[in-house]
């Protein structure tokens, strides 16, 4: 069943959803989407956007770049995953990139060494392709491009750390 469009004024919904914006930041599709809730036109949705935007609560490239240092630290997300996630939130290819841009690339493979290491401990396997095969599968799940994930392979394997 679908629930009734929820009746406030303009202005209401408005400081709702400042007030959304300043706790934690937001993009435009996750505002959107939220805004769906309410019986608003089309037109006033657009609004409520440009003034968020204006008033400095709505900024993707802000979103973006925090969306990505909060998945690499916390959550461990290589490059490809993070703005696969980006795009799914339609965020612009050039904000993306623009985001990417402030942060060295060498800092999006700096955990997979890591991660890796504490995967092979609790990983069953029965010879080292199975578990090299396993690793990598694992690594590319995250989000790590396959030059990365062999990268960090070969030097575990060399150092008999697996």
């Amino acid at each position: 069943m679908i629930a009734p469009k929820i009746q406030l004024s303009e202005e209401k919904i408005f400081v709702k959803m400042a007030t959304l914006c300043a706790k934690r930041e937001s993009c435009e599709s996750e505002i959107r989407k939220k805004l769906d809730r309410y019986d608003l036109q089309e037109d006033a949705v657009k609004r409520m956007i440009t003034r968020l935007e204006k008033e400095n609560y709505l900024n993707e490239r802000r979103y973006c770049r925090s969306f990505i240092h909060d998945k690499h630290q916390f959550n461990k997300w290589g490059r490809t995953k993070i703005e696969f996630a980006l795009r799914q939130k339609q965020i612009p290819s050039e904000v993306i990139a623009l985001a990417f841009s402030e942060f060295p690339v060498s800092w999006f493979g700096e955990p997979l060494l890591e991660l890796l290491q504490r995967k092979s401990k609790t990983m069953k396997a029965k010879n080292d392709f199975e578990k090299r095969t396993k690793l990598i599968r694992y690594a590319l799940g995250k989000g790590y491009t396959m030059d990365e994930t062999l990268r960090c392979l070969d030097r575990l394997f060399e150092k008999n750390q697996l």
